[in-house]
């Protein structure tokens, strides 16, 4: 076979060479992955801007021209990727190898590849003079993985003309194959939950280590965080969330069906979620407000007892709900002798424009008619919760069409991230498509 010499025709490449850029936020140091990405795009004729609020962290812009019949289209996505310390890689991390089919290194899921398949795809858009609807502008974007201050954020806040007109984008969360009872799904993210991190804070008695005491700092840390592994807050069920269930209730047979059907009514919930193994811990994550205990600091010798010990909580919170939500919901469960103090909110999108969703499901049935989309919400956050001050609705379409058999998301932040090449070529298609599709909304 002789293989095209067409940039674009080969995502994977370009994937490739994204990995070997060491991007690891902090520090992020984006510049080079980003000034690769701009010779690429200038030599196939696009003008392009790098914008930064400091060198080494920068953003990419550039915008090809449609027909002006619909508002422009944004493609958003990251470069930075968190770290690779002390996880068990069985390839380099930042080597970019393909193996067995798949291309391994950190980013291949979140999200190098799937800049990859928006550059593939705008630069395929060029090269074949394809029909848009209206212009697409691509923005690559620094510092995803920690609070956006020089990408997204940066963006929004100083360089809002850029993104004029636009009403949808599209971005990571979503798009990516999953399995239930053997049926393939396609999840289309449309909102996603809000950022509330929290500091809980226990106090008791200092004194010297040997002489043993009880009740006292380290036990009511103890007490906490027993409190918060064996208790979950209360369900509540947003509007997309229902959506998604009712899309796999019909699309599963019994008695699958019917276990689904339980995550309905709440008092059925928990037992439901408990029946539905790996993918009732999602689920779980989507229908309530969660808190997870990360970082512990207190102590200060061996042989002194604190008098004060801090844990970092990370929470998230459902769209609609509040910090006051969340402390309200924590209080009966933590107790009073807990301190809890609200660190950082990040508001969330509002409330999905759903205008673009049926397009965009119908370019995943074309293109996979055995697989079935379906409306998600992503359990995290990501950038679009910034563009949506803009008045911009983010889709999470970066389809790509996993073998069941591969636990992709165990990767994802994780040893061992990597993508299937063949899964790469096929978003990348799915994208041309909604190039060439988005102005067709309801």
């Amino acid at each position: 076979m002789t293989r095209t010499t067409a940039v674009h025709a080969h995502p994977a490449d370009i994937a490739q060479r994204l990995i070997r850029f060491d991007t690891t936020n902090p520090p992020g140091s984006e510049i080079l992955c980003i000034t690769y990405l701009n010779d690429l795009l200038a030599e196939a004729g696009f003008e392009t801007q790098i914008r930064a609020k400091e060198p080494s962290r920068a953003n990419l812009i550039t915008r090809l021209k449609g027909e002006g019949n619909a508002p422009p289209l944004l493609l958003q996505g990251h470069v930075d990727v968190v770290s690779t310390a002390n996880q068990p890689w069985t390839h380099p991390p930042f080597d970019g190898m393909v193996k067995d089919g798949y291309l391994w290194g950190r980013g291949a899921l979140d999200m190098k590849g799937g800049v990859a398949m928006m550059v593939a795809a705008l630069m395929r858009a060029k090269a074949e003079s394809a029909s848009l609807p209206g212009d697409v502008i691509l923005a690559v974007v620094s510092d995803e993985e920690y609070e956006g201050i020089y990408g997204a954020r940066y963006l929004v806040e100083e360089y809002p003309y850029l993104f004029e007109g636009v009403r949808y984008a599209i971005g990571e969360g979503g798009g990516v194959a999953s399995y239930i009872s053997g049926r393939r799904f396609y999840p289309i993210m449309v909102g996603e939950k809000q950022v509330c991190w929290m500091q809980a804070t226990v106090r008791g008695s200092g004194g010297h280590a040997s002489m043993p005491v009880r009740g006292e700092a380290m036990a009511k840390l103890a007490r906490l965080l027993i409190q918060l592994d064996t208790h979950r807050l209360p369900v509540h069920l947003t509007p997309v969330v229902q959506q998604m269930i009712e899309a796999l209730m019909h699309a599963l047979p019994a008695p699958e069906s019917d276990l689904i059907c339980k995550l309905l009514e709440p008092e059925l919930v928990d037992t439901a979620l408990d029946n539905l193994g790996e993918e009732g811990r999602r689920l779980n994550a989507l229908l309530r407000n969660t808190v997870t205990p990360t970082v512990v600091r207190g102590g200060s010798q061996t042989n002194v007892l604190p008098t004060e010990i801090t844990v970092q909580l990370d929470g998230r919170l459902l769209p609609g709900c509040t910090p006051d939500d969340m402390l309200a919901e924590l209080r009966p469960i933590i107790g009073d002798d807990v301190e809890i103090e609200i660190t950082q909110f990040n508001p969330g999108p509002p409330p999905p424009d759903m205008a673009l969703y049926d397009t965009l499901a119908d370019i995943l049935r074309q293109a996979d008619p055995s697989g079935v989309p379906i409306p998600d919400m992503t359990p995290g956050v990501t950038d679009a919760a910034f563009f949506s001050r803009l008045g911009i609705q983010t889709y999470g379409f970066l389809p790509l069409n996993m073998p069941p058999d591969f636990e992709w998301w165990r990767t994802i932040h994780n040893a061992d991230e990597r993508v299937p090449v063949a899964a790469l070529e096929f978003g990348t298609n799915a994208l041309f498509s909604a190039l060439q599709r988005f102005g067709e909304i309801n």
